[in-house]
């Protein structure tokens, strides 16, 4: 049984997700964080999945008004995709969204991501754009 939990920005748990998320998203396409960056994590709900105490997958949650939040940084252990983990964050971040007020969710997704999302009913706004060198959609879900 995995363990979903809130991460408080500078502990260890939020040194794990660090770790996740530049060797998942950032390594393989040769880019890295910046301290500055970073610190933008302070501002947002950070989301980390336990498989006993190894974090297995993460993600961050940023409230863009009242009732929007972006999904970010979306990342799990290449070792474990494939077993439901991004599911159960993403239903996880969903929840707590909604507990918070929140009536939609939207992400850019990377562009092989697409499917996952849209098996979780997420759907496609917009054209394909580049970012972090790599091309994105935009997806969002009413929250209900």
């Amino acid at each position: 049984m995995n363990e979903i939990r809130v991460i408080v920005y500078g502990t260890e748990d939020y040194e794990k997700m660090v770790s996740l998320r530049n060797d998942v998203l950032r390594v393989p396409l040769g880019l890295s964080f910046t301290r500055d960056y970073l610190e933008k994590d302070q501002d947002v709900i950070l989301l980390g999945c336990f498989k006993k105490e190894t974090m297995v997958g993460c993600c961050m949650l940023r409230q863009k008004d009242l009732t929007t939040f972006q999904l970010q940084q979306m990342a799990v252990k290449d070792d474990v995709q494939g077993q439901g983990i991004g599911t159960e964050i993403v239903r996880f971040a969903e929840k707590l969204v909604k507990d918070q007020g929140g009536l939609q969710m939207f992400m850019h997704a990377r562009k092989y991501a697409v499917p996952f999302y849209e098996k979780l009913g997420y759907k496609i706004s917009g054209g394909e754009f580049e970012e972090v060198t790599i091309p994105h959609l935009k997806m969002y879900k009413n929250i209900d």
